[in-house]
């Protein structure tokens, strides 16, 4: 059939085309790109689609059939490229397609399920027909002829049908949620106890997932007697085929945890073992294989299997304990385990905890899990490795349990969390075995944040805890000590800097000069943290022996991380010391201006970077009287370094842009003449467009870009642009808000790019950015008297026409802000009436919608329900509630008896967090 409706020539040509792209010569295949999009699909798509599905059939080599199939894919719901004389529209390839047509690249796909022999072909058969399937239906066109053969092939003999079926079932979940609940769940229960195919049981699997996240309540109450057959998939599986079934498990866990509740005891005492077994022992001991499956069923009955519990060694283990030896699937069934526990506790954190062991048999498991460090892992010790910014996970796999850990915290709370943590940290920390220790520290570390409400009451306890760590014989377990007094001063921040500054100081300024680089080079990044919260003139005391450690190590050779970070902390200081850091000043500033004048190697970028970055940070806190003798000598260099900057991404392009406003908030007005060569590389990086480009279907992660899903597609976002854009917008900030009028000549353009950011929605901060900027350039206009009445109209209507399309809370907030700030700079008889009336209509939609949202949260929210979300809603509503003052602001601008100040006033007495707070008897709780 296909034959007669696809010219042969045409087939042959379109085969053509596909051997050429997928060639390594990159002009070929853009050459076979273009014929395709503009000689094929711009004049006969249809041919193109059925001819490619015909291809997908009938290719003789499966690499083409393959191919075929993943170009029918691609091509199907692409944008139809617009005729020279067509409108263009944002209506897809599938879109224009005819209903025959339609039918017949159906029919002819799903022919290819039955045909087609080769796996991987089939699978990418399967993509492609999943993929029609949810477009079509996504346009309210069923396909019932899929159901039909779907159904068709769990029954086939052969089991590559019936994998090919249930990965459909996995994809097209409403498929079988169209059918009766018991029928569905009898298909479902079949394959995942197909006896032949481990394939089919894994498809069958993540269907069943697909259809009971995808079910509704009802439909889900119904078929709750589907997740033993599904968790019983587990016990028999074999240590390289269990984590795949334990990933699958994670979609519903994460949306539908409250399906596990009767199987929360279960699935202890099946997945512990797995997470941790003992460490003398075998870790396959404990994990069941297809030879000798443990006997298990959900619910299990009790069996010597719940005596294979955990014992934490309270002594620490002995310094030649013996951990399982590194192995790649071990580590697999290790983590996916543990990620299935870490799953549902964050998404039910109410429901674990009424489980008894859940949270505490968790906890120990993450403990003792990062207290296995693997040295040597890279091919070089910890100590020896030239670049110390890489992961831990470079040296191990501790790091896992680490932020599982952390992730935990956050999740459970402090109440919860932190009495089992206490029962094993102190013996950890007391432990002969360095490692015991080093987890012990990190422990205190990762669970800061999410338990700090509750740390903060036993600080005391803590800090004594972790000071004398610092003077440990074991270098991992001092850089420990570092890590966790450094996250210790970023989660309590200003708390633990106030109340122990004189602790920290007492063990972390010797410790700058420790005889291990990494753990000198440690300590001074936790100065930084320590110095974010700290007084000036509590630092004041200490500055002389700061300075002078971080200028020792300033001076090491051989060792460049070293350096680079001494360079930081000391840019720090003195952001913290401010016109304290003065007496340095003349020891420092020369020094940094030598190595900016030497490290001209390619090899010295980014310490070239730092040392700019902290000789700006020094020009600011010693003001500009001190800095006037360097500057020039200091922009000179800038501006060497600014014309030797060549490739488009280097970092070095960054730490110029912000250099430069600092020199600028440190000379103020005088900073003018230097204008003319700062501000043409800005307001390029400010205009730069966002990168942006389809992903392969197969590209899991890019590094370097941000994956967003857009129309069916997948989308990657280049970060790197973006945040070039956002700190463009930031220093242009800095740069009119300190020159004032004298920015005038750059006003136009920067308005130019400023205002349509305000819908940069590619990026908060470049949104953000704007909303302050433009305030700070009305201010210039007109004090420069630069300001036209036609910019001022310009202004005003893209701010109110921003706040009309905006839904964001905290975005609306700075909108409003933006739009207060201006019009009390020019009065508000600048203002149209018709730009009054729209953004007041504009106001009134967004009460009605917050008033909305509220009457949905009271009407939801009730016991376990609030305990669950209670943080999530508190933090949306503060950001409500920062809108709607905003707003008022904005409202008493016009009139300040305005009616829609009683509705503002009404909406936050409406607030859940109100209500809460007002409730004595913490009924919520």
């Amino acid at each position: 059939m296909m034959a007669e409706e696809v010219p042969h020539e045409i087939v042959n040509e379109l085969n053509q085309i596909l051997s050429n792209l997928v060639l390594g010569d990159n002009e070929i295949r853009r050459s076979a790109e273009r014929i395709l999009n503009e000689k094929w699909l711009a004049s006969q798509p249809e041919a193109v689609l059925l001819a490619l599905v015909q291809l997908t059939r009938q290719s003789p080599e499966h690499h083409m059939r393959s191919f075929a199939a993943v170009l029918t894919r691609r091509l199907l719901f692409r944008a139809l490229p617009p005729a020279a004389d067509a409108p263009h529209t944002n209506m897809s390839i599938y879109d224009h397609l005819s209903e025959s047509t339609r039918k017949k690249m159906e029919g002819a796909l799903l022919m290819c399920l039955s045909e087609e022999t080769d796996e991987g072909v089939r699978k990418k058969v399967v993509d492609t027909i999943t993929d029609i399937a949810l477009g079509s239906m996504e346009r309210g066109r069923p396909w019932p002829a899929l159901q039909t053969v779907a159904l068709e092939c769990t029954q086939s003999a052969i089991p590559g049908h019936r994998e090919c079926a249930f990965r459909i079932f996995a994809a097209v979940p409403i498929i079988l949620l169209d059918h009766e609940t018991r029928f569905a769940c009898e298909v479902l229960e079949r394959g995942l106890k197909d006896a032949q195919s481990f394939e089919v049981r894994l498809a069958a699997a993540r269907a069943s997932t697909a259809y009971l996240v995808a079910a509704d309540q009802s439909t889900q109450s119904h078929a709750l007697s589907l997740m033993y057959p599904l968790l019983e998939t587990l016990p028999p599986l074999s240590v390289t085929h269990l984590p795949s079934f334990l990933r699958a498990l994670n979609p519903l866990a994460s949306s539908r945890p409250a399906l596990f509740r009767p199987h929360l005891s279960s699935l202890l005492t099946f997945l512990f073992p797995l997470v941790l077994p003992p460490p003398t022992s075998s870790l396959f001991d404990a994990t069941p294989t297809a030879a000798h499956p443990h006997t298990f069923s959900f619910p299990p009955t009790p069996t010597s299997r719940n005596s294979t519990s955990l014992h934490f060694q309270d002594s620490g283990r002995a310094e030649n304990t013996t951990y399982p030896p590194e192995d790649e699937e071990t580590d697999a069934v290790r983590h996916s385990a543990l990620e299935l526990l870490i799953s549902i506790t964050e998404a039910r954190p109410t429901m674990v905890k009424e489980c008894p062991g859940w949270v505490s048999g968790v906890v120990r498991c993450c403990l003792e899990g990062m207290a296995e460090i693997r040295d040597g892992q890279a091919g070089t010790t910890w100590a020896d490795t030239e670049d110390p910014h890489e992961e831990e996970n470079d040296f191990g796999y501790s790091y896992v349990f680490e932020e599982s850990l952390d992730r935990l915290a956050c999740a459970l709370g402090g109440e919860a969390l932190l009495p089992i943590a206490f029962q094993y940290i102190p013996a950890m920390l007391a432990s002969h075995d360095w490692m015991q220790r080093h987890a012990g520290l990190m422990a205190i570390a990762s669970i800061a944040e999410g338990t700090h409400k509750v740390m903060e009451k036993e600080l005391n306890k803590i800090i004594s805890l972790v000071t004398p760590m610092f003077k440990d014989i074991h270098p991992r377990v001092r850089y420990a000590a570092c890590q966790c007094i450094g996250q210790l001063c970023t989660d309590l921040e200003e708390i633990v800097q106030e109340l122990h500054y004189r602790e920290i100081f007492a063990v972390l300024i010797p410790t700058l000069r420790d005889p291990e680089p990494r753990v000198h080079s440690h300590a001074a990044a936790a100065m930084i943290n320590f110095c974010a919260g700290v007084d000036r003139e509590t630092l004041r005391p200490y500055l002389d022996d700061i300075v002078g450690d971080l200028l020792s190590m300033l001076n090491v050779t051989g060792r460049r991380y070293v350096q680079e970070q001494a360079i930081t902390t000391l840019a720090m200081v003195a952001d913290a010391s401010a016109e304290i850091f003065r007496k340095y000043y003349g020891t420092i500033m020369p020094n940094l201006l030598n190595v900016l004048r030497g490290a001209t190697h390619s090899d010295l970028r980014t310490l070239r970077c730092k040392v700019m970055e902290c000789a700006g940070l020094i020009a600011n806190a010693v003001g500009t009287d001190m800095f006037k003798a360097d500057a020039a000598a200091f922009a000179q260099l800038l501006l060497e370094i600014q014309e030797g900057v060549t490739e488009p991404d280097d970092p070095t392009s960054h730490y110029l842009i912000s250099t430069w406003a600092k020199v600028c908030t440190a000379l103020g007005p005088s900073f003018e003449p230097y204008l003319p060569y700062v501000m043409p590389p800005l307001l390029r990086s400010a205009a730069v467009k966002a990168d942006v480009a389809i992903v392969d279907e197969d590209a899991s992660e890019k590094e370097g870009w941000e994956l967003i899903d857009m129309d069916g597609q997948q989308v990657g976002i280049r970060t790197a642009t973006l945040e070039e854009k956002c700190t463009a917008f930031d220093m242009l900030l800095t740069h009119c808000a300190t020159l004032g009028p004298k920015f005038a000549p750059y006003l136009p353009r920067t308005l130019e790019l400023a205002l349509p950011g305000l819908k940069f929605f590619f990026h908060d901060g470049v949104r953000e950015a704007c909303a302050m900027l433009i305030p700070v350039l009305i201010v210039c206009g007109k004090e420069s008297g630069t300001l036209t009445p036609t910019m001022l109209n310009e202004i005003f209507g893209r701010v109110v026409s921003a706040i009309s399309c905006e839904s964001d809370p905290s975005y609306l907030a700075s909108l409003y802000k933006c739009f207060t700030d201006s019009a009390r700079v020019v009065q508000t008889q600048s203002l149209t009436l018709e730009q009054v009336g729209v953004v007041v209509k504009a106001t009134q939609n967004h009460l009605q919608v917050f008033a909305q949202k509220r009457r949905a949260r009271n009407n939801r929210i009730q016991g376990m329900d609030w305990e669950e979300e209670k943080e999530d809603i508190l933090l949306m509503e503060d950001m409500e509630n920062f809108a709607l003052d905003a707003m008022s602001k904005m409202l008493e601008l016009f009139d300040k008896s305005h009616p829609l100040l009683i509705a503002i006033g009404s909406i936050k007495e409406m607030g859940v967090g109100e209500r809460w707070e007002g409730d004595s008897n913490g009924s919520h709780d």
